[in-house]
């Protein structure tokens, strides 16, 4: 059985939303609480990335049973943040052989999905979902793709560069999960918590 890590990512700065997309409240709860639960109920062990307000996400979020790594360069975009919590797996105590990445902003993932992608989990995976065809989150990278995903991540990107060069197992996520993430707030208006 492979042990499956979480990784979160959620540091931006919301620029497009108008806040820290951690921050959002969305049915009762933070999108970063409803992250970490998602990934909580499939994953272990289960990072958290934080950046853009990361005192006030720290403070305010229940992020109880996810280990929290703040990446201080977070403006320069996602990519950073992959970085960051790659970095926090390669010193997990105890051998992580495969991590599911996903975002902060799509409150439609479910542990459904997550599962569907862990089960292609091993050392040497790639595997990313999809939706009626279309590749979303999450993804799966194995640890043998560590290295080469945070060498090649830049700005926004994340491990689209290294995927695209690969062979990557397409994971059917359809029914599954909504993957449309937040981008504006309903109405053009931020949220506050």
């Amino acid at each position: 059985m492979s042990t499956v890590a979480g990784l979160v990512l959620a540091a931006g700065g919301g620029r497009r939303y108008g806040m820290p997309k951690a921050l959002v409240e969305y049915e009762g709860s933070l999108l970063v609480e409803r992250a970490v639960r998602t990934a909580r109920a499939v994953c272990d062990p289960v990072l958290v990335v934080l950046g853009a307000q990361a005192v006030d996400v720290w403070r305010t979020a229940d992020l109880d049973g996810a280990t929290v790594l703040a990446n201080r360069d977070w403006e320069t975009g996602m990519a950073s943040s992959l970085r960051t919590g790659l970095d926090g797996l390669r010193g997990w105590p105890g051998r992580v052989d495969a991590v599911l990445v996903t975002l902060v902003d799509m409150p439609g993932m479910t542990p459904e999905a997550l599962r569907a992608l862990a089960a292609h989990a091993a050392p040497d995976a790639l595997a990313i979902a999809t939706y009626d065809g279309v590749r979303g989150h999450p993804v799966l990278l194995g640890r043998e793709h560590w290295a080469g995903v945070a060498a090649t991540a830049t700005g926004d990107e994340g491990a689209r560069r290294y995927l695209a060069g690969a062979d990557v197992t397409e994971v059917d996520c359809t029914g599954l999960a909504d993957p449309t993430d937040l981008d504006v707030p309903p109405g053009g208006v931020p949220s506050a918590p």
